[in-house]
């Protein structure tokens, strides 16, 4: 029976771990939802405190990631025996140049979209530099910029720097081996990612499908090198850039603080993903194989080789 929860290290087995941190740090993030829901509803009579509201949901992420980073460090160091930076966080030079390729990257493929529906006459610009509820641009631009940096960073953490490297790690050792661990562990991953925007304003099939594609491409960078940096600085911008540069809906969630452009829909919900967003059209899935073939790209350039990151799948060495 104790083989059932403990592996060969004395350490508890990697499905175990992967729910223990899920649970860890979804109590976290409902205390936190919950302190800033009524922070919310102490504010809302007033005008003042209505214009705090998107702070306090800028905030919300803000604290949300500080959950992800307590919940994977504590699982890390008493459950995995694997430091903290063994997540994909290892920031030496090489790194911050992938994160800048990444945060590139995201602008690029959503402004393809964007351009894409324009000259097809399936979205219109309705206005520029566009403050949400009436506030001044400025600083308004700013909570959005501070709220998908957040995102960015925890999901990519939670989604690929932990549960990814853990599921590796468990599947290796069966018949599929380090490549066939990692792949599975990259497949599955994306599917828990896909799921968790099930509850999403306006999600459908289509949508689901596309969030699981995207989680294939923003773990690509991973499989390959290792390291969170090109799927955090893609997953930033792409996010940003959508939202609060062009003024479509992020996975069908409304728009926070100001954005650059405002944006109608008028084209196929189809092909523009209508209320949830791009990522509910079929320009999506577009966008993602030429991000994932830019990835290729990138990675082969700078490395010399294309070929996924086998010490993935590793146990982490115990400590001396």
């Amino acid at each position: 029976m104790r083989g059932l929860f403990v592996n060969e290290e004395v350490r508890l087995r990697a499905g175990w771990r992967v729910l223990c941190q899920f649970l860890l740090n979804y109590v976290g993030a409902s205390l936190l939802g919950f302190l800033v829901l009524a922070a919310m509803a102490g504010l809302s009579s007033g005008a003042a405190g209505q214009a705090r509201t998107p702070y306090l949901t800028v905030l919300f992420y803000a604290g949300a990631a500080v959950v992800a980073v307590a919940s994977v460090w504590a699982s890390g160091r008493f459950l995995d025996r694997r430091p903290f930076p063994g997540f994909g966080l290892r920031l030496d030079r090489a790194w911050w140049s992938d994160l800048g390729f990444g945060l590139l990257l995201g602008a690029l493929l959503m402004t393809g979209i964007f351009v894409f529906q324009i000259s097809a006459g399936w979205a219109t610009v309705t206005g520029s530099l566009v403050a949400v509820d009436g506030y001044a641009f400025f600083p308004a631009i700013l909570a959005p910029v501070v709220l998908f940096v957040c995102v960015g960073f925890y999901e990519e953490l939670v989604s690929r720097g932990y549960q990814l490297t853990n599921l590796a790690e468990g599947l290796n050792g069966t018949r599929l081996g380090p490549k066939g661990a990692i792949v599975l562990a990259w497949a599955l991953s994306s599917s828990v990612f896909a799921a968790l925007h099930l509850s999403n304003p306006n999600a459908s099939a289509l949508s689901t499908f596309n969030i699981f594609l995207a989680g294939l491409m923003l773990g690509f960078g991973y499989v390959l090198t290792g390291q969170l940096a090109i799927p955090i600085g893609l997953h930033t911008t792409w996010n940003f850039f959508q939202g609060n540069v062009f003024g479509f809906p992020v996975s069908g969630l409304d728009l926070v603080g100001a954005t650059f452009l405002s944006t109608r829909p008028s084209g196929p919900d189809l092909l523009t993903g209508g209320p949830f967003g791009p990522e509910a059209g079929l320009l999506a899935p577009a966008a993602m194989a030429a991000g994932v073939g830019l990835i290729a790209l990138r990675v082969r350039r700078r490395t010399g080789k294309l070929a996924l990151h086998l010490p993935l799948a590793e146990s982490p060495r115990k400590p001396g």
